[in-house]
């Protein structure tokens, strides 16, 4: 099923008939410097056919990052997420080369942009074997190397996600052999190699950094048995989606060292297909098997009970504007409801490449396209954010 043949009609406004007029009881956001943030995909791995991706090299990110958050700020986006590349900083055991990353981090305190990295987000140096208790130690340095960097330039302790969806990498580098390192039924041992590196990297920028704060994000997911199939086995695959976050805070697997320190925030992310049909097609929301999102939203925060944001939503092509409608009236409800949500991403904020074929995706408010002084807009996104903006100002009082 396509993003076009998911959404056949808008969602109804009329079962958000308070949407323009509620409040939010007791609540304002106060994590990020802008509610809506924009997201850089930044992924970085070796591929199947073991070729490397680079998507800020793709989408020239990297070289006109000042430009991008310029373009951002002038949209109310104040806020992004964006990607360090392990494998071109650490060119060398224990040597660090941070001449593409300081012009990213000169640039966005020059515009008052505020930044949350990525440490790891699927790639790595190619010298490292991602199985092996090197791995963990060498990713802790080179996290602290950066926490230490960011104090220098900045005066602050970093904002960082050190590695980015454990729960995802699982299943594409340990189980599925998609990417890096290329694991055939090991998803569960991979996991819990990267929870180790998660919580090493935590309490090395914790170390060189104090006041860090530590975003833990991975996606969330509703899987609906076929007709006439035996619901367990589903069942088990749903509640597996919390399994990377329990390890991180010491609920399951202690031995692995995780605790209450491991994180900050969570971050959640949420796509129009994350809710499918076992081994199918996805969901439409339309579909009486679709759980309403905010319902999926909110069973992540009483798990938890953290500060939690969006972290990453969009959909490709025409149904941009009518997917992000969507997604706000579903966090307006979750906070009518008393789920404190601190922010909504727009990731990618910035169109790119296919990993598997180039082919051209159009899921951005950005398109790689420059034209004059920045990228090229989708305008009918554009319009649909500032309506979303207006509705949640209106909802906090601003």
């Amino acid at each position: 099923m396509s993003p076009n043949e998911l959404l056949q009609t808008e969602p109804r406004p009329e079962s958000y008939l308070d949407d323009r007029t509620t409040r939010a009881p007791g609540f304002r956001p106060s994590l990020f410097r802008s509610f809506f943030l924009g997201g850089f995909e930044c992924s970085s791995h070796r591929r199947g056919d073991r070729s490397r991706i680079d998507m800020m090299e793709a989408t020239r990110h990297d070289v006109l990052a000042e430009n991008d958050y310029r373009q951002l700020a002038g949209y109310g986006i104040r806020s992004v997420r964006d990607g360090l590349r392990w494998h071109r900083i650490e060119t060398s055991p224990g040597r660090y080369d941070w001449s593409e990353v300081l012009p990213m981090l000169r640039s966005a305190e020059r515009l008052g942009t505020e930044v949350s990295w990525d440490l790891l987000h699927y790639g790595w140096p190619d010298d490292l074997d991602a199985w092996s208790g090197e791995f963990v130690d060498r990713f802790a340095r080179y996290a602290a190397a950066f926490a230490r960097l960011h104090g220098e330039e900045t005066g602050r302790a970093p904002t960082v996600c050190p590695v980015n969806e454990i729960s995802f990498m699982a299943f594409a580098a340990g189980d599925r052999g998609w990417m890096n390192p290329w694991g055939i039924g090991r998803g569960g041992e991979f996991k819990r190699q990267m929870v180790r590196t998660a919580l090493a990297g935590a309490r090395a920028v914790r170390e060189a950094a104090p006041g860090a704060r530590i975003l833990a994000i991975d996606p969330i997911i509703n899987i609906a048995p076929r007709d006439g199939d035996d619901p367990e086995p589903v069942e088990r695959y749903n509640g597996g989606q919390y399994e990377a976050w329990d390890m991180l805070f010491g609920h399951i697997a202690p031995e692995l060292g995780g605790g209450p320190d491991a994180a900050d925030v969570i971050g959640f992310n949420f796509y129009w297909n994350n809710q499918w049909i076992d081994n199918s097609h996805p969901l439409s929301p339309f579909d009486k098997r679709y759980i309403p999102p905010r319902e999926l939203f909110r069973r992540t925060w009483e798990r938890y009970g953290l500060p939690i944001f969006m972290a990453e939503t969009s959909i490709e092509g025409d149904r941009r504007p009518g997917w992000l409608r969507f997604m706000g009236e579903e966090v307006r409800a979750a906070i009518r409801d008393g789920v404190p949500i601190e922010g909504m991403c727009l990731y990618p904020v910035l169109s790119h490449p296919g990993w598997d074929d180039g082919r051209y995706c159009p899921n951005g408010l950005l398109e790689m396209a420059t034209e004059g002084d920045g990228r090229v807009v989708d305008a009918p996104l554009l319009a649909e954010l500032r309506e979303q903006q207006r509705l949640f100002a209106a909802m906090f009082g601003d």
